[in-house]
């Protein structure tokens, strides 16, 4: 098998070596930010800027992911009509949801958020980006490939999507009805696509709340082990 160049990294200029003070400034200058993002469930209709949005998709298709083949597709909805019919599929499948589909352990756990099948976010928010996950494809146009790490890349991916958008100063919300398949429909996505989640995304209303259940977050100590 022919081993294709590799561009040496000083050639691309792309990696910032810095001072061990400047590296950790950095980085808790970053975590401070981070810690700043709450998800919500009440958006304004206000505008926001389409180019940020797109630029914050751009910046998640530069995430890592399995040998290179990108298997992800972004849908950025903004018509109204288009928006209704998620929030119908949407609630359609959220009420079998909290109807017993969930399992009672399920619903025990999402009763501190204070969540129920009404998705009123979905028309409000003036943007929702659908997540598709490519089972196959590949790096280039047209390609038909096994795609590898398919979930853990896309998920990837999601994380830079809304790290980006924080720090464009929008706010967002996951959301994961599921089944999610008529999402292929409605975004006309070919039916091996698998749909991976909605991500709203806006301003927060004046009168946004962040439940207090989701303020908390596991110390340092839980999280991290050293060796």
């Amino acid at each position: 098998m022919k081993l294709e160049r590799h561009v040496p990294l000083t050639e691309l200029g792309d990696f910032i070596e810095l001072e061990d003070d400047v590296s950790v400034s950095s980085a808790r200058m970053f975590r401070d930010r981070m810690k700043r993002r709450h998800t919500i469930r009440d958006f304004s209709e206000a505008p926001v800027p389409k180019e940020a949005v797109i630029a914050a998709i751009e910046a998640a298709g530069t995430a890592p992911n399995g040998a290179n083949h990108q298997p992800w597709h972004f849908c950025l909805v903004g018509d109204r009509e288009v928006k209704r019919q998620i929030r119908e599929g949407a609630e359609a499948e959220e009420r079998e949801f909290y109807a017993g589909r969930a399992g009672e352990e399920w619903l025990d756990a999402l009763a501190p958020i204070g969540t129920d099948a009404e998705k009123p976010f979905l028309e409000t928010a003036p943007y929702l980006i659908v997540i598709f996950a490519q089972p196959r494809g590949g790096p280039k146009p047209g390609d038909d490939k096994k795609n590898y790490y398919v979930r853990e890349s896309v998920g990837i991916a999601c994380g830079f999507l809304i790290a980006a958008l924080h720090e464009a100063g929008l706010a967002t919300l996951t959301h994961t009805p599921a089944p999610m398949k008529f999402l292929n429909e409605i975004c006309g996505r070919p039916a091996q696509e698998k749909p991976f989640l909605i991500l709203v995304v806006g301003k927060p209303a004046p009168d946004a709340t962040v439940p207090e259940h989701a303020i908390a977050k596991k110390p340092l100590s839980e999280i991290l082990s050293e060796f």
